[in-house]
């Protein structure tokens, strides 16, 4: 049994199933956020729109008791908790820190989705936290 199948003998199926469908919409416009970072029009708008995605994931994926991805994503929004704070253009570096994220998430997506007995091993990069977020 794999852990998708799990998740539906310990919760409700349309619970199960509604977390599956809105986590895999809100992980498939994950990229299309972040590569618009380096444009100061949309900084903070994407910022905010990412926070309240991965705020939203780390929810439910709480309450389902999902662990790698609850871990994942609070990571993630500590990180864009100070960006919400900062104008400008993002720097390269986190912006391709969130596409690691953003890849991460995605192998989850993929572990759902074919029922994988386990999830896919952590990036280890996802721990290296970029130190500036905001281009001089």
């Amino acid at each position: 049994m794999g852990i998708y199948q799990n998740l539906e003998k310990e919760f409700d199926f349309d619970l199960v199933e509604e977390f599956f469908a809105h986590y895999s919409m809100m992980t498939e416009s994950l990229e299309k956020l972040i590569v618009k970072l380096d444009d100061p029009l949309y900084f903070s708008r994407n910022i905010n729109e990412l926070f309240r995605i991965f705020h939203t994931i780390k929810s439910a994926s709480g309450y389902l008791k999902i662990d790698p991805i609850t871990k994942v994503v609070t990571l993630a929004e500590e990180v864009l908790e100070e960006c919400r704070t900062l104008d400008g253009s993002a720097t390269e570096a986190l912006i391709n820190w969130l596409l690691i994220v953003s890849d991460q998430l995605g192998r989850y997506r993929e572990d759902l989705e074919n029922d994988r007995e386990l999830f896919s091993r952590l990036d280890p990069n996802i721990i290296k936290i970029p130190v500036e977020y905001i281009r001089n």
